[in-house]
């Protein structure tokens, strides 16, 4: 039996459209780096809670910071107005069939946005485990999330999205004794995947885990600017 191979051409035009992001994306890396803004990408499943959470988190970490967010979905301007309710700057991105963000989607919707007056920038990338994990964003952390719903082997099945994030939230955690979550077993697949990758348990119905967080994301981000002033 052959195996199946893609066709050249195919292969070509991905690697094209993939170098083209890239170069992009490091433009984007460098103009926020210069406005300062800390730049977040979220990243899921479908269902897992990114916009619950990330309203959450815009609503809380607003009182001290200036916040905006970016969000990508099919279809439909729901989460956007579900964000809003942050009183955070929300723009929507409607992809259509595209499966995920891309940096020129990005660098379109900021125009008109002066992000020297933004401390903090969330990108919620469409829910998808796969795409995403191809397209830089220009952004400073990628954030993976898993919802104690969907399963402890979760990590295992998309390794290649675990291994470009910087850091691991699990959803939903209130739910995680109803639903017969063995944290143990998720774990091992997570660190059998990516060792050491820094994780919190968070539920936006209780508030478990988001404060500490928000700690973090605060701390990360003054470690940023340490950098930048010393280029």
């Amino acid at each position: 039996m052959h195996e199946m191979t893609l066709n050249p051409r195919i292969v070509e035009i991905r690697q094209n459209v993939l170098k083209k992001n890239d170069l992009l994306a490091r433009k984007l890396r460098k103009r926020f780096q210069e406005s300062g803004v800390y730049v977040v990408n979220l990243v899921s499943s479908p269902g897992a809670g990114k916009t619950t959470l990330l309203t959450e988190i815009l609503t809380r970490l607003g009182k001290k910071h200036r916040v905006a967010a970016i969000v990508g979905d099919l279809a439909t301007e729901n989460d956007a107005e579900r964000l809003r309710q942050s009183k955070a700057k929300v723009r929507q991105i409607t992809t259509g069939t595209v499966c995920h963000l891309e940096a020129v989607m990005i660098d379109k919707s900021l125009e008109g946005w002066d992000l020297s007056e933004i401390d903090f920038l969330f990108i919620e990338n469409v829910g998808n485990l796969v795409c995403p994990s191809s397209y830089d964003l220009g952004e400073n952390q990628r954030v993976v999330l898993f919802s104690v719903t969907e399963g402890e082997d979760k990590p295992m099945k998309y390794p290649t999205i675990v291994n470009s994030a910087d850091t691991a939230v699990i959803t939903k955690v209130d739910l995680a004794e109803a639903v017969g979550f063995q944290r143990e077993r998720f774990y091992d697949a997570l660190n059998g995947v990516r060792p050491g990758i820094h994780v919190y348990e968070v539920s936006a119905l209780t508030g478990k885990g988001i404060d500490e967080w928000i700690i973090r994301l605060e701390e990360d981000k003054e470690a940023f600017k340490k950098t930048v002033h010393s280029l």
